[in-house]
């Protein structure tokens, strides 16, 4: 059990560290520890996840973690992986603050953060790629446009009409419990 929480701690510790960007990020690095490394759960079990986790609300990483680490070893798994998703970044965040403040308007700098900016971006459109093939897989019988539609509805909604996209979430929560069980 120990080992198990010990490597809860670094995979998601690890892949906290890494993830330059946020939450979104971090997902493709958690997905690479949980299911390549660690092989806790497969690619559908973590697209699922990953699916009811953003239909919560709060940050992607603490809810994935929470929720791999529990499944994992239990209790004490949610609680030592969202201990490594807050705990590291929250101490570097705390020494480093004045640090970033003096540095702000160095060139260096601005260049590092352009540059990693188009890995960030393939790395989430790697990400989306891998996720569509359980987000858009195809419903039964007369239905089966559903998730396209579903997708197309809310880009619309929220992107161009400027609706809050959790009126989005809870409508396609509804259409899915009643047009797409089974």
């Amino acid at each position: 059990m120990i080992k198990t929480l010990l490597d809860l701690f670094i995979a998601f510790g690890r892949s906290t560290m890494l993830g330059y960007g946020g939450g979104p990020s971090i997902i493709p690095l958690y997905q690479n520890e949980v299911v390549n490394r660690f092989g806790w759960m497969g690619n559908e079990e973590f697209g699922q996840a990953l699916a009811f986790g953003n239909a919560l609300p709060g940050p992607i990483a603490t809810k994935l973690a929470a929720y791999i680490g529990f499944k994992v070893a239990g209790w004490s798994g949610a609680v030592v992986a969202v201990g490594a998703v807050v705990l590291p970044t929250a101490l570097l965040m705390v020494l480093l603050v004045n640090v970033m403040y003096k540095l702000q308007s160095n060139i260096y700098i601005k260049g590092m953060i352009k540059g990693i900016q188009p890995v960030i971006f393939v790395m989430l459109a790697m990400l989306a790629f891998d996720f569509a093939k359980f987000a858009f897989q195809k419903g039964s019988g007369m239905f089966s446009f559903l998730p396209f539609l579903i997708a197309a509805l809310f880009f619309i909604s929220v992107h161009y009409l400027g609706l809050n996209p959790i009126w989005g979430i809870v409508a396609s929560l509804v259409i899915g419990a009643i047009f797409m069980h089974g």
